[in-house]
């Protein structure tokens, strides 16, 4: 969202939740992402010194980008210039500068990708700033947005978090093109936990992408015509066996996973979907990012036992893994029961989000 005053820009930007589909995005297979009501806000001002001037309120840092800034040698993680870069080479200008107040209520390396919201924020931000603007759709800042994040610096994530920020609600997402599907919020309610524990997200995610890909590479050199995208849950016992036994449980993962994931979608498309059903495959999500995957610390997966033993409905992970934030779909009953089983299991924080658009 974007509310223009007549010298003042104020942008919010939403979280993003991952439902179904970790860690299939970087396969080309799709995701069921959402958007929930937790955000990144930028409110600037133009300013007469030819450079955008940051003060990241929360994180108490400050940051000067010169408007002629060669952009050479971008260090890896500063996506400040690497979306500068990518809107230069797309042929937007920028001749006037602006002091930039950025903050938010997004957990900071937790799962609920603070740092694509913040990018997105930012390209919504260089966008809005061109002297005639043009009427760029959602599903390009979140193309933008990819390039500055992944592409740019030859990352090991996929495009889940900028196509899903960038275009908000509930989505199934194309994962090869980046179109999506826009999905009705089942009645159910969410609580996102805490952990305290941080994120390890590029080991996590290197070694996930890494051994799946040998998986999959070990599948096509015995059979050249197989697709992932075609695959029946049948295929991981048909192949098994040609793949390496390092890699066989990231297999495993690739093809129950999908599984997962369009069962999930077929359940969401009914006229009143199942939060039951949907909390199971949950769960089964879970559980294969626990066991093959190994994403969960021991103690995130003792958190949302208490969880489900207090009446959820389903419990995951959220984001890459390794520490972070968990996902619980609750009935509205329990709910208060649910929150305090997390904050005793030993959770940092706990409380409830809606699915939003903006």
């Amino acid at each position: 969202m974007i509310v223009a005053e007549p010298s003042m820009l104020e942008i919010k930007v939403p979280a993003r939740i991952c439902l179904y589909g970790d860690h299939q995005d970087y396969l080309g297979l799709p995701v069921i992402a959402a958007t929930i009501d937790r955000f990144v806000h930028i409110r600037a001002l133009p300013n007469e010194k030819k450079l955008f001037s940051l003060k990241l309120l929360d994180m108490g840092e400050e940051i000067s980008l010169a408007l002629d800034d060669p952009l050479i040698g971008v260090v890896p993680g500063d996506f400040f210039r690497s979306g500068l870069a990518i809107l230069k080479a797309a042929g937007l200008q920028f001749d006037r500068g602006y002091d930039l107040a950025i903050s938010g209520n997004i957990p900071i390396n937790a799962g609920l990708s603070s740092s694509s919201a913040l990018l997105v924020a930012w390209i919504r931000f260089l966008v809005a700033v061109q002297r005639d603007l043009a009427p760029y759709s959602d599903f390009q800042i979140g193309h933008w947005a990819y390039q500055a994040e992944v592409v740019y610096f030859d990352s090991p994530g996929g495009l889940m978090d900028q196509y899903t920020i960038a275009q908000g609600g509930m989505r199934y997402i194309d994962t090869k093109s980046g179109e999506s599907q826009r999905l009705a919020d089942p009645s159910g309610r969410w609580l996102v936990a805490e952990s305290g524990l941080a994120k390890k997200t590029l080991e996590v995610l290197k070694n996930a992408r890494v051994y799946a890909q040998h998986a999959l590479a070990a599948v096509q050199r015995a059979d050249p015509d197989f697709a992932l995208d075609q695959a029946r849950a049948d295929a991981y016992e048909k192949y098994r066996d040609r793949v390496p036994e390092k890699y066989r449980e990231h297999w495993y993962a690739c093809i129950h996973n999908y599984q997962i994931t369009l069962a999930a979608k077929a359940e969401l498309e009914r006229d009143r979907p199942c939060m039951e059903k949907l909390g199971g495959l949950m769960d089964a999500h879970q559980k294969i990012l626990q066991e093959q995957i190994r994403n969960t610390p021991l103690e995130m997966a003792q958190m949302m036992d208490a969880a489900r033993q207090a009446g959820a409905l389903g419990a995951k992970t959220i984001g890459s893994g390794g520490g972070g934030c968990m996902l619980a779909l609750v009935g509205a009953g329990d709910l208060s029961r649910v929150q305090k089983a997390f904050l005793n299991a030993g959770a940092k924080d706990v409380y409830e989000v809606n699915i939003t658009a903006w």
